[in-house]
């Protein structure tokens, strides 16, 4: 397919995508959220984008090109992040995390918190909330009168969508059986008028979990410090300086002795590397007293 302008569509079908629509694109996309995407991408930008432009109304990807440019383009760049962004999530994904969150960072935290101290932990990519859930799931367990103490849970994501949804805290059963059947049964309740499968979170998971929009390399308007945070599978992402500007600010958002959990195939490099030091499969902890 020829493009009006004669150049080649780099995909076939309803609209043109040419080369320069695609790195204009990839360019406001990096710009926007720090993701990386290669030529090799071209299809899912345009299955992806294709659906934004008949909602729009738009007949090109060079429209589109401009409206994501203009003034009035700052909602549709941040849906077209949200389209071109995969929210895989569940219920304790990679459960060695839960594990050693629950065996070994949390008698400490329990400790400090039952002694009226302050303990915060960070999801720093939630998507629609089973992470930061699962994580507030591991915190009952190892301390069920948490929700009274001075402990919360801080849950971002740059998708507006994902925020909404994981602050509403429903989930069909079957996501649910991810988790500890003994801890979710306690912590969620049935849904009223959705039938026996679906359930949501209950007021102790609520009072635990806050959740926020928040772009990982946008302004981060945190004052206090955090003794958990779980980065999981979103710097992937990005390039490689994009990832270490990321991991060189959690550093100093960390408490000493702070654990940070990042994704199966995720390292922390660049200067962080030499204040964060590995403690685990994909666990690495900060310097000072833990």
């Amino acid at each position: 397919m020829t493009a009006a302008a004669g150049t080649v569509s780099l995909v076939e079908g309803e609209f043109a995508l040419t080369a320069e629509d695609f790195r204009h694109i990839a360019q406001v996309l990096h710009s926007h959220a720090g993701i990386a995407l290669g030529e090799g991408k071209a299809a899912l930008v345009y299955s992806r984008l294709a659906k934004r432009l008949r909602a729009l109304g738009l007949r090109s990807f060079r429209e589109y090109c401009a409206l994501i440019d203009g003034v009035e383009g700052v909602d549709e760049r941040q849906a077209m992040t949200a389209a071109l962004t995969t929210n895989v999530t569940r219920f304790y994904r990679e459960p060695h995390h839960f594990d050693d969150l629950l065996n070994r960072v949390m008698p400490r935290l329990a400790e400090r918190a039952r002694a009226g101290g302050r303990v915060r932990l960070w999801s720093a990519a939630c998507s629609n909330g089973q992470e930061p859930y699962s994580m507030a799931l591991t915190v009952l367990a190892a301390l069920p009168e948490a929700a009274e103490l001075d402990v919360r849970i801080l849950a971002t994501d740059i998708d507006p969508n994902m925020v909404a949804e994981g602050a509403n805290g429903a989930y069909a059963e079957e996501a649910l059986e991810q988790a500890p059947a003994t801890l979710w049964r306690r912590y969620f309740n049935r849904t009223p008028g959705a039938g026996r499968d679906r359930w949501t979170a209950g007021p102790e998971l609520r009072r635990l979990v806050a959740f926020r929009e928040l772009n990982l390399i946008g302004d981060w308007p945190m004052k206090g410090r955090f003794d958990v945070i779980f980065c999981r599978n979103v710097v992937i992402y990005f390039d490689e300086a994009t990832q270490e500007r990321v991991w060189s600010r959690f550093a100093p958002l960390m408490t000493p002795g702070a654990t940070l959990y990042i994704g199966h195939s995720e390292r922390v490099s660049g200067p962080a590397s030499a204040l964060l030091r590995p403690d685990g499969l994909t666990t690495y902890r900060i310097g000072g007293a833990a």
